[in-house]
């Protein structure tokens, strides 16, 4: 995707392999979606999750502006279950959950609950940034938490 083209290689990985994969969850289709998910799964899973988990911690504060409470998590983790089981039957709620957790910062894997596997990451994190997106594209998200992740480690 030219979008990306200045970024570092690394991020532009991620950027085309989330770009792919949220655009192919969005449009329901099941082959591009395997593909897309499958390289996304193939960049670095650290980076991936950071990159990802601002986007969905973005959208689901901008959804929520008055907070998030645990309701509002069952409902987010509810409507994307429900929307990709409709043609991704082997959607895994618990990974799902782990992910949305994970980007609200209240979920640290540890040896008793290790984090999903890099392929069930990218699949089920496309399929939750595809059911929270709206109006806005994915790539002004991504922009986003690019850029702010940049900041963070310049400042580090």
């Amino acid at each position: 995707m030219n979008q990306w083209r200045h970024l570092p290689p690394t991020a532009r990985g991620i950027a085309v392999a989330a770009s792919d994969a949220v655009e192919a969850a969005r449009g329901r289709d099941a082959t591009a979606f395997e593909g897309a998910a499958e390289a996304l799964a193939a960049q670095d899973q650290e980076r991936v999750g950071r990159v990802l988990g601002a986007v969905v911690r973005m959208l689901v504060e901008e959804s929520h502006a008055d907070g998030v409470d645990s309701d509002d998590v069952r409902a987010v983790l509810a409507h994307c279950v429900r929307e990709a089981m409709a043609w991704q039957a082997d959607v895994d709620p618990q990974v799902v959950l782990v992910l949305l957790a994970g980007a609200l910062g209240v979920y640290d894997p540890d040896d008793e609950n290790p984090p999903p596997k890099a392929l069930a990451q990218a699949r089920h994190s496309a399929l939750l940034i595809a059911s929270l997106l709206s109006t806005r594209p994915f790539a002004d998200y991504l922009t986003l938490a690019l850029g702010d992740i940049a900041r963070a480690e310049h400042h580090d």
